[in-house]
């Protein structure tokens, strides 16, 4: 007999995530509207996260549990939580991050008054490993321009942390777009596409409480990041800003809007290519020493001669 299809999915990625799943959890359980799923889906994790969920979703029949043969990446699992969903909205959670009881409510209330909204969500605090409150943290993606291209740039300008992925958003606008990516600052290039959907409106009240601890994706070097988004590449080649514009270009060509604001996002990306000429110079130059580099221990490895310098 199949479960009645809710109105909200909450899909909850994690990969080893025991120490603060069972937080999360309870937040999201405990959320005063309550027509709802929640989707966890388990990276493959090695440590205590398939039992604490499947005790979850023993207790309550709103929890389902699903694992991953293997860890695909982060990108991959946002996008499986995502594909295993069946409600008319949708948000992520991460495995360590708090949600106060009113804040599912508040989002819903207004995707329901307000139909040309792609993206709603609540103000951010940041909290420590204990849940105590560090500091409070301003968004600016209230977005209400009715012009795609403006609402493309406006993200492209104030977005930094990317806690707004973590809001409410209409599921039918989400599956128009790529998701998730597998490289790195995968969440603003999909926040930048969302946006081209529908506008953004933030909720004024402190609802979302952002875990900050060593383990957190915010606080991972460049080759840990790596390693998050793609565990089976051993091969890292950053090249992010070109990784970037070259996924906005792509956004932008496969939207289903008119010539102008389609030529209106594409002068902004030269804009952004100008205005980083200096960065995406010292990228090719990066890049271009990493392939030397393994060129010449490709050749030490054949020939047994010394590695070029």
């Amino acid at each position: 007999m199949s479960l009645p299809v809710p109105r909200v999915s909450i899909g909850v990625p994690v990969y080893n995530g025991e120490r603060y799943l069972a937080a999360t959890l309870d937040s999201l359980l405990a959320q005063t509207f309550d027509n709802f799923e929640i989707i966890v889906s388990d990276n493959a994790s090695s440590d205590r996260t398939a039992q604490l969920a499947l005790e979850y979703a023993e207790r309550d029949p709103r929890v389902r549990y699903a694992r991953n043969p293997r860890n695909l990446g982060a990108g991959a699992n946002y996008r499986r939580a995502f594909q295993l969903s069946r409600g008319e909205y949708f948000r992520w959670s991460a495995a360590d991050d708090i949600s106060a009881p009113e804040s599912l409510a508040r989002c819903v209330e207004v995707l329901d008054r307000q139909p040309n909204v792609a993206l709603a969500y609540p103000k951010t605090r940041f909290i420590d490993t204990e849940g105590r409150v560090t500091s409070d943290y301003d968004d600016c993606l209230h977005i209400q321009s009715p012009r795609a291209s403006l609402r493309f740039q406006q993200v492209l300008e104030r977005l930094s942390l990317c806690n707004a992925l973590y809001g409410l958003m209409r599921a039918d606008i989400v599956r128009r777009t790529r998701l998730l990516g597998d490289f790195l600052g995968a969440d603003v290039v999909f926040q930048a596409e969302l946006s081209m959907y529908g506008t953004f409106w933030e909720i004024p009240e402190f609802l979302f409480y952002r875990r900050f601890h060593p383990q957190a994706s915010s606080t991972m070097t460049k080759e840990q990041l790596l390693a998050f988004y793609q565990p089976q590449n051993s091969h890292p080649l950053w090249l992010r800003e070109w990784r970037h514009i070259w996924e906005h270009l792509r956004s932008v060509m496969r939207a289903p809007l008119g010539i102008t604001d389609k030529l209106l996002m594409e002068l902004y990306l030269v804009r952004v290519v100008i205005g980083k000429s200096p960065k995406l110079a010292r990228e090719l130059v990066g890049a271009g020493h990493y392939v030397l580099d393994g060129l010449s221990r490709s050749a030490h490895r054949l020939t047994g001669k010394p590695e070029l310098r």
